[in-house]
């Protein structure tokens, strides 16, 4: 939107208004360059690790067989949990696409073993992410977790993602890798040098390389001179950081929790998580939950406690705001997919008619500014991703509701409503 020259005549002189400029143009370029703004679109909603030793290409098939036969054998526990009435398509997308982000783990999963088996064992991971990400069916996203950056184990990590990058053939599609244990900003310099230099050495494409930061340690959030370690590491990442991870057990210990209290719903938890959302709002960074170890298995009572267990701590991450989470047992991806399709089933009738109502600017008995237009928008288009609702859904609440029109509310400016919008965000 332009306005005449006279609308902004003022008593300031150009050498005035030209000494204010000169101290914003620089913190508009900084402002943009470090918040580009949210990335809405595409996150998955969840990680699944397996341990490298056993990477097999049928995974995604075998876990969601796994997930679906729990599904059966318990149908009451799940059907009771199902308010949303989305169980059908759990049932659909545990046959289909049971698993959206899978990463091959070499660290905490699966232990020190000869310098013989993690060659081999890398090799054929690479082998088997190539194949993975090749597959229309198969996980978007695909990486490995390789072991840590401390002295004694950095050289192995090194080893461990070359050879796999190298028996993938290069890099597949989707991929990235986890950067376990961080503990100093400075140590996402060294990460991205490695990056540059296997870029390098293997021919590979500029920025071809990405990783996400796990932070395991109260180092990671708060650093000693009191300031946010995992904000300035994010500065550090050279736009190469994909997400940030919480590591919910060794969080725990290291700030002396003990075992039978560790869980991504304690207070330290809840810190953590909220340090690392805070960091990462609108650098286009997401952040991932970490896990629960408790695994539906055993008894009849113990299968529908975990059940339930899981259920409510996925919903609770939803709710605040975190959209992905780890599974480590087959059966996690049941409740894992009930509880997301279901929040985003919910929230859809709500969501939908206040962004019909701003898009045609009628009366919703709400007054909604862009930036809650915004969050509404980004709420229908993970539930689209997710597959809890349809487009078709959405059409019917009101035509003016599609991906086009989502995707203009994503991408607003800062500024007030009618503005030029910028690029803030990517579906």
């Amino acid at each position: 939107m332009t306005r005449d020259a006279e609308y902004f005549d003022t008593r300031l002189d150009g050498a005035a208004l030209g000494r204010i400029e000169s101290i914003l143009r620089p913190v508009d370029e900084q402002l943009a360059r470090d918040y580009p703004g949210d990335r809405i679109g595409g996150q998955p909603i969840h990680t699944v690790y397996v341990p490298a030793s056993i990477a097999d290409v049928g995974i995604p098939q075998q876990w969601g067989s796994q997930a679906a036969r729990l599904v059966d054998a318990h149908a009451d526990v799940v059907e009771s949990l199902d308010a949303a009435g989305v169980l059908t398509t759990v049932r659909d997308v545990l046959h289909t696409s049971p698993i959206q982000d899978l990463r091959l783990d070499f660290e905490d999963g699966y232990g020190w073993r000869s310098d013989e088996d993690e060659d081999r064992d890398a090799r054929h991971a690479g082998q088997v992410l190539s194949a993975l990400a090749a597959d229309p069916t198969g996980p978007s996203w695909v990486g490995i977790r390789p072991k840590g950056l401390a002295a004694h184990e950095r050289r192995r990590a090194v080893r461990t993602l070359e050879l796999v990058l190298d028996a993938a053939g290069g890099v597949p599609n989707g991929f990235v890798f986890t950067v376990p244990k961080l503990r100093v900003a400075e140590q996402v310099t060294a990460v991205v040098a490695l990056c540059e230099e296997l870029e390098r050495a293997h021919g590979l494409m500029d920025h071809a390389l990405r990783f996400e930061l796990q932070i395991e340690s109260p180092q990671a959030v708060v650093g000693p001179d009191g300031t946010a370690t995992v904000a300035r590491a994010l500065r550090l990442a050279d736009g190469r950081c994909t997400s940030l991870h919480y590591g919910t057990y060794d969080y725990s210990a290291a700030c002396g929790i003990t075992s039978a209290q560790q869980s991504l719903a304690h207070p330290v938890a809840d810190h953590a998580k909220n340090v690392m959302l805070a960091a990462a709002a609108q650098t286009g960074v997401w952040v991932c939950d970490g896990s629960t170890q408790v695994v539906p298995t055993g008894s009849q009572a113990d299968i529908e406690a975990a059940l339930r267990r899981h259920f409510g701590l996925v919903t609770r991450s939803l709710e605040r705001g975190f959209y992905q989470g780890w599974d480590m047992h087959p059966g996690h991806l049941v409740t894992r997919w009930a509880a997301t399709l279901g929040f985003f089933r919910d929230a859809m009738p709500t969501a939908a008619s206040r962004v019909a109502a701003y898009l045609s600017r009628q009366d919703s008995g709400i007054m909604d500014e862009p930036a809650t237009a915004q969050a509404l928008a980004g709420v229908l288009v993970r539930g689209l991703d997710s597959g809890a609702v349809t487009e078709r859904e959405l059409s019917d609440v009101s035509s003016s509701i599609t991906r086009a029109s989502l995707r203009s509310l994503l991408d607003r400016s800062d500024g007030t409503a009618g503005a030029p919008a910028g690029p803030v965000s990517s579906v």
